[in-house]
């Protein structure tokens, strides 16, 4: 594996490929909790709620990301890949959760 930096349009690629993988993962938990018993559906509906919540200003910050020129892409991509470890993080404590 090569030591280059990774370039604006092959970080893009991988982080549309995330979110695809996060959105998916979000539909399957939705299906999940229609099955859930009505207290526990409460509780799915809740961390589902919350994760669109970030999932979309995960959106918002990956399409400054997209909008930003080849030179400012770096300082865009720091406060992005802080919204997704935080969305992140959200996901996999709410997919604990209901396991």
């Amino acid at each position: 594996m090569t030591n280059q930096p990774e370039t604006k349009q092959v970080y893009e690629a991988k982080v549309k490929a995330q979110l695809d993988k996060l959105n998916a993962q979000i539909d399957e938990m939705k299906a999940k909790a229609q099955q859930a018993k009505a207290d526990a559906q409460v509780n799915y509906h809740d961390k589902i709620e919350q994760l669109s919540t970030q999932r979309d200003a995960v959106k918002t910050k990956f399409q400054e990301l997209q909008n930003s020129s080849e030179q400012a892409w770096g300082d865009v991509k720091v406060g992005f890949e802080k919204a997704w470890n935080d969305l992140h993080s959200a996901f996999d404590s709410a997919l604990s959760k209901f396991k």
